[in-house]
Order: structure tokens, then C-alpha cells, then sequence
């Protein structure tokens, strides 16, 4: 039985990887804690900020991996604490965000219980190559030589071009 795909149509070739991203970003969506707001602070700049009251510095860590924004809040529990009342759980958590090509992580801050996280995107530069049209009338041998002579780089593809 085959597997039916998002984005299963014959036209989105070499696509596969925005559908293990869509996988993603609906599992991250489920967790609620902690809460966030996303902010356009300018055209290109974005403030992310956390809700972390309780956390310390030391008890945040926050990384890239493969694409996605990872932050991470892990307290120690104080076995000599003896609470009458817990109505504030002192957890770990685990919050990821996926990034978007070219979205760089500036910075961060930790204040008044808030942690913003600062990212930027550069300005997108246009990316124009020619593709060469090879003779339909050449052999074998000569579309071969012709690949090998593109310095590796495959078929129609050259240097500065």
C-alpha cells in the first residue's frame, strides 16, 4: 500500500523535506508550555520571547540543530523545600521552532521572567543560472565528454555561470 503524501504530486520533485518540516511543526504545536509570542520588530528582524518565570539563567540553554530553534529549561528540585501547597510545577521543558532558510539567531535575554531571542534575515540576494541546452544531435560520447568536461559539477552547469 502506498503512502499518501501532502505533497505527493508529481510536480513538487525534491519537496520531501517541507513535508518532514510540516511533520515537525504539528508535533512542536501540541506542547503549550512554555507560552511564546513571535514579534516583527522590523522588515527583517524577529523577537521571540518565552514565558520562563522561575528559570534561571544557568537552568536555559538554547541551541540550533538541523534547521530548528531548540530551547531547553531544566530546574533542580531542593530536597530540603517542604511545600504545604504546589500549584507551580517545577519542570523541564523542551520548546522547538523551526527556522526558515537564511533566519540567524542574533541573540538572547533573560529579564524580569521573559527570555527574548533576537533573530534576523538577511536580505535575500537573487540567484539566476543559465542552464545550457546541449544538441540533441550529439551521441552518447559526446554528452558524456561534455559532462565530465563541467569540472564535476554535472550537466550544463559551469563555472561563473
Amino acid at each position: 500500500m502506498a503512502r499518501t503524501t501532502l505533497l505527493g504530486s508529481p510536480l513538487l520533485l525534491g519537496f520531501e523535506h517541507f513535508e518532514r518540516t510540516l511533520e515537525r511543526i504539528a508535533k512542536a504545536s501540541a506542547d503549550g508550555f512554555p507560552p511564546y509570542n513571535v514579534e516583527q520588530i522590523a522588515d527583517s528582524q524577529l523577537r521571540l520571547t518565552l514565558a520562563v518565570a522561575g528559570f534561571a539563567l544557568a537552568e536555559l540553554e538554547i541551541t540550533v540543530e538541523d534547521g530548528q530553534l531548540v530551547i531547553r529549561g531544566r530546574q533542580e528540585e531542593d530536597p530540603g523545600r517542604i511545600f504545604l501547597h504546589r500549584g507551580i510545577a517545577g519542570r523541564q521543558f523542551q520548546r522547538r521552532f523551526v527556522l526558515a532558510d537564511g533566519l540567524e539567531v542574533k541573540g538572547a535575554t533573560l529579564a524580569a521572567g521573559l527570555l527574548h531571542i533576537e533573530l534576523s534575515r538577511p536580505p535575500a540576494e537573487a540567484k539566476v543560472r543559465k542552464v545550457r541546452i546541449a544538441d540533441g544531435s550529439t551521441s552518447g560520447a559526446d554528452v558524456l565528454s561534455i559532462r565530465q568536461g563541467s569540472g564535476g559539477q554535472g550537466f550544463g552547469n559551469r563555472k561563473g555561470g
